[in-house]
């Protein structure tokens, strides 16, 4: 904690007796976290609080990697270098590579890396189909993927709010996914895309979301229609089954994996 930055220190004294009494923040499988290796902890993504609940409670800093446009501006600036938020460039082809590049040197110095697979928070509180990036950083870093889940976070603070209500959340850290029988196969399109599937099972799994095998960006966009009605993840009481990785990591294009991974 020590190497983090001085905002974020102060942040992680003063936020959690506060958030997690206000939100009444309930915590399954924090065990899971490394004490001290290098992981992803990848989670589905309901709400912006959702950058603050994920690793509040981590007792080491948890680095996630923005939106270089946030350092366009002063207003945004000082509060995402402060709370150790990493700048990348959103877009395909060589800037798609470097934002891949940024993730891998996060980890290999030995820190934890905050992403979401799904790339943009879900439009109705349904998981989507996760992007390729946060497998083919854990390749290419050696580490495990840790999946997560955080329930109620859309109605503790849902679009557009600035203030978060006093609704129940919940934040599961799983088992971590050894994927290392992958590794010799890493530029391999259909087999980072097996990875990434098992991943985003899991993450199912521990939010008992609905799963829809499309892009959350493409869905936002209006590329692609899905009709169903909206569902609201709430925990599952007995168990059972921004900031963030920006929207172009991890296309499922072959041509584009390939020139990323290269």
């Amino acid at each position: 904690m020590a190497d983090a930055p001085r905002m974020y220190r102060t942040l992680k004294r003063a936020l959690p007796p506060v958030v997690n009494r206000y939100t009444r923040l309930r915590l399954e499988g924090l065990e899971h976290v490394p004490v001290a290796a290098p992981a992803i902890l990848a989670s589905n993504h309901l709400s912006f609080i959702d950058s603050i609940v994920l690793p509040l409670n981590v007792p080491r800093p948890v680095y996630f990697l923005g939106k270089a446009d946030y350092w366009d501006s002063w207003r945004t600036r000082w509060f995402f270098q402060g709370t150790g938020v990493v700048p990348v460039h959103r877009g395909g082809g060589e800037k798609g590579g470097d934002s891949l590049r940024t993730g891998v040197e996060i980890l290999r110095r030995g820190d934890l890396l905050g992403i979401y697979p799904e790339g943009t928070r879900s439009p109705d509180g349904r998981l989507y189909r996760g992007k390729t990036g946060p497998v083919r950083m854990a390749l290419e870093a050696e580490v495990p993927v840790i999946p997560c889940a955080v329930l109620g976070t859309n109605r503790a603070m849902p679009t557009g709010s600035y203030v978060p209500t006093r609704h129940p959340i919940t934040v599961r850290y799983g088992r971590p996914l050894d994927l290392s029988r992958y590794r010799d196969r890493r530029t391999d399109p259909f087999v980072l895309r097996s990875a990434t599937d098992e991943l985003m099972y899991e993450i199912m799994m521990l939010s008992g979301q609905e799963y829809v095998d499309e892009y959350a960006a493409r869905v936002k966009s209006g590329d692609v229609d899905v009709t169903a009605d909206p569902v609201t993840a709430e925990p599952v009481v007995d168990g059972g089954a921004a900031v963030g990785m920006p929207d172009d990591i991890g296309s499922d294009e072959p041509g584009a994996d390939q020139r990323a991974a290269g």
